[in-house]
Order: structure tokens, then C-alpha cells, then sequence
């Protein structure tokens, strides 16, 4: 498998962050479906994908944004089904309609209940202007986390899933939760209690596509790059 080499299938480019969750959501999709790419760092603590530099390409002024088929692409959820419908091998959706429903119910889940209010610009406003401590921001991240890891897991109960949520590879649903998970260990969520998605994670992990995306193998990780 071919991960991560620079001038890759039509030059494409991944704008991103290595704990960024969303780009790291790009990296595993795009090392599942065997596509080559260039990595290219976005320093989101220095506010570099706020500069207009980035934002004449990227109005939104987030990662990831995919140079890829000749123009800039932005938003990681409808990026991930652009890669499925422009590269059909290795999909990331199964082909039948019910199963493919099941995944997008898990992973919009994820992607909409839980990101869309723990993600960097809310904890940011959180703590200024609104000033809540480091211990408060804390607790709201565990409290979405649990809101919604709780019925994904009794969801996965529910269809007996095994080492993937449908098949026997990953698709999207494992996608955009493995960078979750990740994220909910970095604010100590307590997964003792989530079986299923601790099954899966530990499949997914034990894969080189995502291993090659793991934030801490990425060039911009202080892993990579101590003091």
C-alpha cells in the first residue's frame, strides 16, 4: 500500500493538522482507498488556516482542504463521499441501500453531535471570551462525548457488529470514529462500558492505513519532532 508519498494521484495535497480530527478522518480514507498524497501542514495553533493566505482558497478557514481534481475542497464529511464517488474502488460505503444507511447513521452521528460542539473553535470560545476554566471545558467534552458514544454503542449492540461496523474491512463509520476515540482519550473519557467500539477501534488500529494516519506519525506531531 502506497501512504502518504508526496505528488500523488492528479498532485493531490492534504491541508491539515496532525490532531486535528477531521484531518485525520482524510488521511485514513485516503490510505484505505490506496491514494497517494502530499501532506501539508497547517500550524492551527499559530491561527495560520485564519490568514488570507489560507482563506483565499479556503473561505472557511478550517483543515482539511484537499487539492484534488483541479481545484481546493473543504468540509472533511462531504469530502469523504466526493472520494467515495470520484474513486469507487475500496469504497467507504457498502452497496446495499440499508447498510449503507446504518453506516451514515453512526458516522453522522459522530460527525454532527459530537465535533460540531467539541471542536477547537468552541473550546477556544469557551475558554475566551467566556472564560471557563481548563476543568470545565473538560467536563463538556466528556459530557457530548457520552451523549452520543452511549447510543452508538447500544446501536452496535443492537446489530452485533464485529471487528467493523459492516463487512469485513472498514469503511466511513470506522473513519470518523477511530479520530474520535482518540480525542476521548486525550480528555480521559472513560471507554470501560463501550465494548463494541473499543473492538473496532482495536481492529482499525491494528491496520497500516490507519497507523500511517495516526497523528503522532504525522511530520507536524511533537512525536515526530521533540523539543
Amino acid at each position: 500500500m502506497c501512504l502518504q508519498q508526496p505528488g500523488g494521484e492528479r498532485g493531490m495535497k492534504l491541508h491539515g493538522y496532525f490532531r486535528s480530527s477531521t484531518s485525520y478522518r482524510l488521511r485514513i480514507a485516503l490510505n484505505l482507498k490506496g491514494l497517494a498524497f502530499e501532506n501539508v501542514p497547517v500550524n492551527l495553533v499559530s491561527a495560520e488556516q485564519k490568514g488570507a493566505a489560507f482563506t483565499s482558497r479556503n473561505p472557511f478557514g478550517s483543515v482539511p482542504m484537499l487539492e484534488a481534481g483541479g481545484r481546493d475542497r473543504a468540509q472533511s464529511m462531504a469530502l469523504l463521499e466526493w472520494l467515495d464517488e470520484a474513486y469507487p474502488a475500496r469504497p467507504l460505503l457498502p452497496a446495499d441501500l440499508e447498510a449503507r444507511y446504518t453506516v451514515r447513521e453512526l458516522a453522522y452521528a459522530i460527525a454532527t453531535e459530537i465535533h460540531a460542539v467539541n471542536n477547537l473553535p468552541v473550546l477556544k470560545y469557551l475558554k475566551d471570551p467566556l472564560g471557563h476554566s481548563q476543568d470545565d471545558i473538560d467536563v463538556w467534552y466528556r459530557h457530548w462525548l457520552k451523549r452520543t458514544l452511549d447510543p452508538v454503542e447500544a446501536r452496535l449492540a443492537q446489530l452485533a457488529a464485529g471487528d467493523f461496523l459492516h463487512g469485513d474491512s472498514p469503511g466511513l463509520f470506522e473513519v470518523v470514529l477511530i479520530p474520535q476515540l482518540y480525542n476521548a482519550r486525550r480528555f480521559a473519557y472513560d471507554l470501560d462500558a463501550s465494548p463494541h467500539l473499543t473492538r473496532i477501534e482495536a481492529a482499525c488500529l491494528a491496520l497500516p492505513a490507519f497507523a500511517a494516519a495516526h497523528p503522532d506519525n504525522q511530520t507536524d506531531s511533537p512525536e515526530r519532532n521533540p523539543a
